[in-house]
């Protein structure tokens, strides 16, 4: 019988969005096989949690090209990137947790392509004005990543309804980084 790589890409990144520290032997009952063939795929935790970091690298790219984040008003772009960025909360939770990641810098060109376009919506609302410039694209970069994170993680507490998340954390942000105008 072969193994669908794929099929266990996608249930252990299923799990572990509800439960980030499931053990390789639950990760292997989830995907349908035995914890030798999921040990044949991946030498163990950190190669599986590598091969999940390049699929949400390409989850995350995917969400930005559906946000259009070059297109239109900065504030909507902002609004449109927490509309899809939402729906996979969970698995981005659990891979911004995971410090193996980013210690290896085995996925550091795809995170920073992905900085560079989230960065860049913010300079462009700040060149028009929008945004306070005494906040720099980059730590409103980092705060929209934290805010996601922490809305999957409240919706999973069930302290916050899925539905409401993604206002919530557009509204959070934007309402901390829009300019005021002075009187």
């Amino acid at each position: 019988m072969s193994v669908d790589r794929e099929h266990v890409l996608r249930e252990a990144a299923a799990l572990l969005t509800r439960k980030a520290t499931a053990s390789m032997d639950e990760i292997a009952r989830a995907a349908g096989i035995s914890r030798a063939t999921l040990h044949r795929h991946f030498a163990g935790r950190d190669a599986l949690v590598q091969a999940l970091g390049v699929i949400g690298v390409q989850q995350v790219e995917e969400r930005l090209a559906a946000a259009r984040i070059e297109e239109g008003d900065p504030v909507e772009a902002v609004r449109r990137l927490v509309a899809e960025a939402i729906p996979v909360s969970g698995f981005l939770a659990f891979l911004y947790g995971e410090n193996q990641l980013y210690e290896s810098g085995a996925m550091d060109e795809g995170w920073e392509r992905i900085d560079e376009r989230v960065g860049a919506l913010f300079r462009r609302g700040q060149e028009q004005g929008l945004f306070r410039i005494d906040l720099t694209p980059a730590w409103l970069t980092e705060a929209l990543y934290s805010l996601i994170a922490a809305s999957a993680w409240t919706v999973q507490e069930g302290r916050v309804a899925a539905n409401d998340a993604g206002y919530m954390v557009a509204e959070l942000l934007l309402g901390g980084m829009i300019r005021s105008v002075e009187k």
